[in-house]
């Protein structure tokens, strides 16, 4: 006596048995409402988002009068528009932040990319990695971001941001008129908190903030304003674990012995720039350059060079930076030349 078998195929379906909809990754998703994101049609109010609650998303601002708004968060881009006498603060930015048709408002931000068009009077305290553009605006005035949170360093690493990278003062006006600047630098004494003052509503408490200069996340410079001396100094910091912490810490040593901090940079260095810079001792320095991105900082004031020498000859050990000198005339005609001398500590 036979049997015979039969299995049925996997695409064969049971009698009655409903087929599934198929799942895709993007289907898996968190849903995103935009109203989460925008902040439209306020007037008298203050309100913000707190830190991990945007979370590298788009965020608009628009139509709004007399607010004070806080993003205490990262995000992707953020336009605001049709905004009145608003005081704004803005966390990293991995984009682009685009004011449009704008009066009258007073803001604190951090971006990749900043944009003002048909604006007038707004003041601006700017962390930018490339050149701030103003169109068809007046009156927009700018200086170096002045912020402190303790969530605001990781934020800056979500966005994609290196906080020495901030060329605030170099503004571009797509639209100039002659005779006229349609931009300026606030004062160097300028004030953070008479700009935009530290949030007091119970919702933002817990958010533990400071202005104070030496805690800022990014290093305030002075940018594009007119040098007190001729004398400038350029440090260059190699790669390794503490290069972040070192810098810092030659910055509070050099301001706090009265030098100012020009300029910043944070880059990688290809051998033909380390051929330029390094000239003759470049060869030496290639397996440096291959550990990671230098950071470059640039002092003012009379004896900077020195001080510098002394400064890190008797605080830093195991780290090597280089030292240049470039001096500018009483004209302001650039003299550069390069001294470079190697500080190896701890050999």
């Amino acid at each position: 006596m036979g049997c015979c078998f039969t299995k049925r195929r996997k695409s064969e379906k049971a009698e009655g048995e409903e087929e599934q909809p198929k799942l895709y990754s993007w289907d898996q998703r968190e849903k995103v409402d935009p109203k989460d994101y925008m902040f439209s049609g306020l007037k008298d109010e203050t309100v913000g988002r707190l830190p991990g609650k945007v979370a590298g998303q788009q965020f608009v601002i628009q139509d709004c009068e007399n607010c004070n708004i806080y993003i205490f968060d990262h995000s992707a881009t953020i336009t605001i528009d049709d905004c009145t006498n608003c005081v704004i603060f803005l966390g990293p930015v991995k984009g682009s932040v685009f004011f449009r048709n704008c009066r009258d408002c007073k803001c604190t931000l951090a971006c990749q990319q900043f944009r003002v068009r048909d604006c007038r009077k707004l003041e601006v305290f700017l962390c930018c990695a490339t050149q701030p553009i103003i169109e068809s605006s007046t009156n927009i005035k700018f200086g170096c971001f002045q912020w402190y949170y303790p969530e605001l360093a990781a934020q800056f690493k979500d966005a994609g941001l290196s906080i020495f990278n901030n060329i605030w003062s170099h503004v571009h006006d797509f639209t100039p008129v002659s005779g006229e600047l349609n931009w300026s630098l606030l004062p160097e004494n300028a004030v953070v908190q008479d700009y935009v003052p530290i949030p007091v509503t119970e919702e933002f408490k817990a958010v533990r903030i400071s202005t104070e200069a030496n805690r800022s996340i990014v290093p305030v410079s002075r940018g594009q304003r007119q040098k007190y001396s001729d004398e400038s100094c350029l440090v260059v910091l190699f790669a390794d674990d503490y290069t972040t912490a070192n810098a810092r810490k030659l910055i509070d040593e050099m301001v706090g012995k009265g030098f100012s901090l020009v300029q910043t940079k944070e880059m990688s260095m290809k051998t033909e720039d380390a051929q330029r810079v390094f000239q003759e001792k470049a060869s030496d320095f290639f397996l440096l350059l291959d550990k990671g991105p230098v950071i470059a900082l640039e002092f003012n004031g009379d004896d900077a060079v020195q001080e510098c020498h002394l400064i890190v000859n008797g605080i830093f050990n195991g780290t090597k930076m280089f030292v240049s000198e470039k001096k500018e005339t009483a004209s302001g005609d650039v003299d550069s030349f390069y001294n470079f001398a190697e500080i190896q500590m701890g050999i």
